[in-house]
C-alpha cells in the first residue's frame, strides 16, 4: 500500500513502523539486501517499508520478528499496521460500526458492504472507473471485508438491512458469484440479531428514492448516520438531519417485505439464479 498525502495519520504510523524495523535490522548487522533475502522480499520492498512508503504485510512482520529476534517488538506492531493499511474514511466508519449497539442500513444499488462475499466485493471494485490497480483493489477489498468483524461481537449488536430487489438480481460477476452472495444473505439473515428485508421493485410508494443510508446507534446513546454517493462520502451527526433519516428509514422498513417474507424471496431468487 502506497500512502497518500491526505492521510497523514496512516503515514506517521508507517514511518514509525519502518524506523523500528530498520533499528532492529541494523542491530543485527544486516544490510537491506541481506535482510530481504532472509525474509523473502526484495531490497526495494524492504527499503519501502523502512521509509514508511509501504505497509508491511503480516507475513513480512512475522518473518522480520523471527529473523531479527526482536523480542516481540515487531509483531506487536501488527494491529497498528492493519489499521494504517486502510483509508481514513474506511477506518472511521469501521470504528463507528464497531461501537454501534444497533446498525440500520438501506442499500439501493448493490448489496450492503457488511453483507458482501469477498468475490462480490472484488467484482464491484473491478468495475470502478478509472480502473484501480491490483494493489489498490485488494487493499479496498480487505478493508471492506474487515468491517464484517462486527458480526463477531459478543454480546452481539442488532442489525437491520433493507436491500432493493435489484441488488439481488443484478448479475455482478456472473451466476456463481451471485449464487454465493445470495447464500451468504440467507446465512446472515437467519442469525437472531440480524434482520434482512427486501424492497420489491413493484412497490408503488417508496421513501428511499433519495439514496442509500446507514444509521448507527452508539453505546453512548448518540446516533450518527453515513451516506455515500458517487464521490461524496459523509458522516452525519446533526440531530435534525439524524431525525429526518430515522423517520425515512422507518418508513422504508414498513414499505419493504417482512424479514420472513424477505428470506423466502431471497430463496426464490436463488432458485432462479
Amino acid at each position: 500500500m502506497e500512502t497518500s498525502g491526505d492521510d497523514e495519520e496512516s503515514a506517521a504510523v508507517l514511518r514509525m513502523v519502518g524506523k523500528v524495523i530498520k533499528k532492529c535490522r541494523e542491530r543485527k548487522g544486516l544490510t537491506q539486501a541481506q535482510f530481504g533475502k532472509e525474509i523473502g522480499y526484495s531490497e526495494e520492498q524492504v527499503s519501502s517499508v523502512e521509509q514508511g512508503r509501504r505497509a508491511p504485510k503480516e507475513q513480512f512482520l512475522e518473518q522480520a520478528e523471527r529473523v531479527l529476534d526482536a523480542g516481540g517488538v515487531i509483531i506487536a506492531l501488527r494491529e497498528d499496521v492493519e489499521q494504517a493499511r486502510y483509508p481514513k474514511k474506511v477506518r472511521d466508519l469501521a470504528n463507528l460500526e464497531g461501537e454501534a449497539v444497533e446498525l440500520c442500513a438501506y442499500a439501493n444499488s448493490v448489496v450492503h458492504g457488511l453483507l458482501q462475499t469477498p468475490e462480490y466485493t472484488r467484482v464491484l471494485y473491478r468495475t470502478h472507473r478509472p480502473v484501480l490497480s491490483d494493489e489498490v483493489l485488494e487493499r479496498l477489498t480487505s478493508a471492506r471485508l474487515a468491517r464484517q468483524k462486527v458480526f463477531e461481537r459478543r454480546p452481539g449488536s442488532i442489525f437491520g438491512f433493507v436491500l432493493e430487489e435489484v441488488t439481488l438480481r443484478r448479475p455482478l460477476g456472473g451466476r456463481m458469484v451471485m449464487r454465493e452472495q445470495l447464500e451468504r444473505l440467507l446465512e446472515i439473515g437467519r442469525q437472531r440479531n440480524v434482520e434482512i428485508q427486501v424492497m420489491p421493485t413493484n412497490c408503488e410508494d417508496h421513501a428511499g428514492l433519495n439514496g442509500s443510508l446507514q444509521l448507527l446507534r452508539l453505546e453512548s446513546g448518540d446516533t450518527v448516520a453515513h451516506t455515500e454517493m458517487q464521490l461524496t462520502n459523509r458522516l452525519i451527526s446533526h440531530p435534525k438531519e439524524i431525525q429526518v433519516l430515522e423517520v425515512r428509514y422507518g418508513i422504508i422498513r414498513a414499505q419493504a417485505l417482512t424479514p420472513r417474507e424477505s428470506l423466502a424471496f431471497i430463496e426464490k431468487v436463488l432458485g432462479e439464479t
